[in-house]
């Protein structure tokens, strides 16, 4: 049985051949150019190599209005359309009335019915486990899904001990803006401990949220360094993701594709396949809410 790592960039999408506004047309990732040869614009919006796609995935959901990431993820996690439940595109935290398909409906739940094995990759520092001790709620679709599946959430402990990833890969913001006694590592060494973490489950999923918060014009002091560190990371993981893995890179809407505007886009949101099922999860996945389904098909199969 094959593997799926999935890797969620919150606010990708796939946007205009213009180098003033969008980071994939000034060469920004030259791991695209590596596998690819080029970036994907809206134009041209397909990418293939060998073993290895690049294509649009709808994000509107069939509804007016900028998309966004409550709704976005929960239709990634849940393979719904979340903005007909939810009546509109909602966020960035999930809608109240998305809170039971998150529960009942998330791909971690799902997984375990069918007795199979999924773990999220994040670690969270001390005060993200202050705040929830504190009984609070308000928290992304992501981290909601994992708790309403009994997923452990990774802590210090585990990223330190290499069996998590930080939300910025190299873990350099837990060391120099949260004061965290954590060592700063390679984007290679961040990939081998995604990669090793992954031979333990058959399904894993790392957020990565950087990518919006550019896109809305946040944590810009990150920004160089951010996308260095990410295009390397994303490089390792690609090279690695052969034979019996499948590398799936998903987001839930546009935003980052454009730093012209500070809000999201109604582009499509960037998806990437490699490895063993990629093929099959490129011609699986034309909307952002067709991704649980694929990945579990993929699963599935022998």
């Amino acid at each position: 049985m094959n593997k799926v790592i999935l890797i969620f960039l919150d606010g990708v999408g796939i946007g205009e051949n213009n180098p003033e506004e969008n980071p994939f047309a000034e060469n920004r990732f030259k791991f695209l150019n590596k596998f690819f040869g080029t970036f994907p614009v809206r134009e041209h919006s397909v990418l293939k190599s060998e073993n290895a796609y690049v294509f649009p995935s709808d994000a509107t959901l069939d509804f007016a209005g900028l998309p966004q990431s409550g709704t976005g993820q929960t239709a990634i996690l849940c393979g719904v359309n979340a903005a007909q439940i939810a009546g509109k595109h909602f966020g960035p935290f999930p809608h109240s009335t998305l809170f039971s398909v998150l529960k009942e409906k998330n791909i971690y739940t799902e997984l375990k019915r069918r007795g199979l094995s999924g773990a999220f990759a994040n670690a969270y520092p001390p005060k993200f486990f202050e705040y929830l001790a504190r009984g609070h709620t308000r928290l992304a679709a992501t981290t909601k899904a994992a708790i309403f599946a009994g997923i452990k959430l990774n802590d210090l402990n585990a990223l330190n001990e290499g069996r998590a990833l930080s939300h910025e890969i190299d873990n350099s913001r837990w060391k120099t803006k949260l004061n965290l006694p954590v060592e700063t590592i390679t984007p290679r060494r961040a990939a081998e401990n995604l990669l090793r973490l992954s031979e333990k489950y058959d399904f894993i999923f790392y957020e990565y949220f950087f990518t919006d918060h550019w896109g809305h014009g946040r944590n810009l002091d990150f920004y160089e360094n951010g996308i260095k560190t990410l295009d390397e990371f994303l490089t390792s993981v690609i090279e690695n993701s052969l034979e019996n893995r499948t590398l799936l890179i998903c987001s839930d809407h546009g935003n980052f594709e454009n730093l012209a505007v500070k809000t999201h886009t109604r582009n499509p949101a960037f998806t990437l396949s490699a490895g063993y099922g990629a093929g099959f999860l490129f011609e699986k996945i034309k909307t952002i809410a067709d991704i649980k389904d694929a990945v579990l098909e993929l699963l599935a199969q022998k």
